[in-house]
């Protein structure tokens, strides 16, 4: 089946015949069981009278979900690379963590999503296995201070990840999950290879790595650097996989490249400065949150929200319905 997104859709590379996969584009058990065509624009492809840029439009709210893309907050890579960029070749910066002022970002973060009411709301927190998304996930989504007593494990344990940092509760939070798919560019830069499974568990006890097959990084090479095409097409794969979840309502913390070259396949369709919208840069710590929509018919969820009308069963055809019958019956006379 093809997938097609907004006006326009590059195939993912692995379809492509003239595609060799790369060893760190090999990501394993995220294959769909069904495809699902995903826009982030509200709008479904216009009549050919109707201008795509222009105008609302409907869709049916069970074929979509809300997302809220989250940039992890300033790391130590992010100081030292901004300095010198030969930096982010340097093991000192492996699987960086935040800075003092990243903890400070993540927690003016965190008052934002409690004040506007999205920490109610999101029903998934989704992070990207390294440390400072994982430090931004349970910082900005997490249940504040750990308190004794409590019988529940914490998301992050004090101090974890050189964070100077208390501990952080999951009481009353959402399951949060690691996922491969959303990491950052792979290869090269020690800043983004992550640590073993059994590193990160006794520092995030809450957080769900059952979806990690390997316990160490098979992913990062030292010598091969993702390109920005195969970083598009493993976000296509994530958003995909997305569909097989049953929440409707999901936060995502993630990476800088990662969400431009996913995100610059969207927007195509709308307005430009829509599309500037959707795929420019994000700042660090920055939230934006958008709607995708399945058009392929393929969503097997029902609404939780309509109702058929017409119970109990009577009389209720519409006039303007009932006039086009009454002229047909009139014109077979």
């Amino acid at each position: 089946m093809t997938i097609s997104i907004s006006a326009i859709y590059t195939p993912p590379l692995s379809q492509n015949p003239l595609f060799v996969p790369s060893p760190i584009s090999k990501l394993p058990r995220f294959s769909p069981p069904r495809s699902a065509i995903l826009c982030f624009s509200s709008s479904p492809p216009p009549p050919p009278d109707m201008d795509a840029t222009t105008g609302p439009s409907l869709y049916p709210l069970h074929r979509s979900k809300t997302l809220h893309l989250v940039r992890h907050a300033q790391g130590i890579h992010n100081v030292e690379g901004e300095k010198d960029h030969s930096a982010y070749m340097s093991y000192d910066l492996f699987d960086a963590h935040l800075t003092p002022l990243g903890w400070n970002q993540v927690d003016n973060l965190h008052k934002h999503v409690q004040a506007c009411g999205l920490s109610k709301r999101v029903e998934l927190v989704i992070t990207s296995p390294l440390l400072r998304t994982m430090q931004t996930a349970v910082g900005v989504f997490g249940g504040g201070a750990y308190s004794d007593g409590i019988d529940v494990p914490p998301l992050m344990v004090a101090n974890a990840g050189n964070s100077n940092h208390p501990a952080i509760s999951s009481l009353n939070c959402p399951p949060f999950i690691a996922v491969e798919l959303c990491r950052e560019h792979l290869g090269v830069h020690p800043c983004d290879k992550r640590r073993s499974v059994s590193e990160y568990r006794p520092l995030f006890p809450a957080i769900d790595f059952s979806l990690i097959e390997n316990e160490d990084d098979i992913l990062w090479t030292p010598d091969i650097r993702e390109k920005n095409e195969e970083v598009a097409s493993r976000g296509l794969k994530f958003l995909n996989w997305l569909w097989t979840r049953k929440e409707k309502e999901i936060a995502i913390v993630t990476h800088s490249g990662f969400l431009y070259h996913t995100l610059s396949a969207f927007g195509n369709d709308c307005h430009p400065s829509i599309k500037s919208e959707i795929c420019t840069h994000f700042a660090n710590c920055e939230l934006r949150s958008v709607v995708i929509v399945d058009r392929s018919l393929m969503g097997s969820d029902s609404s939780t929200t309509n109702y058929p009308g017409k119970i109990p069963q009577g009389p209720d055809l519409p006039s303007d319905i009932a006039d086009e019958k009454q002229s047909e019956k009139g014109a077979s006379k």
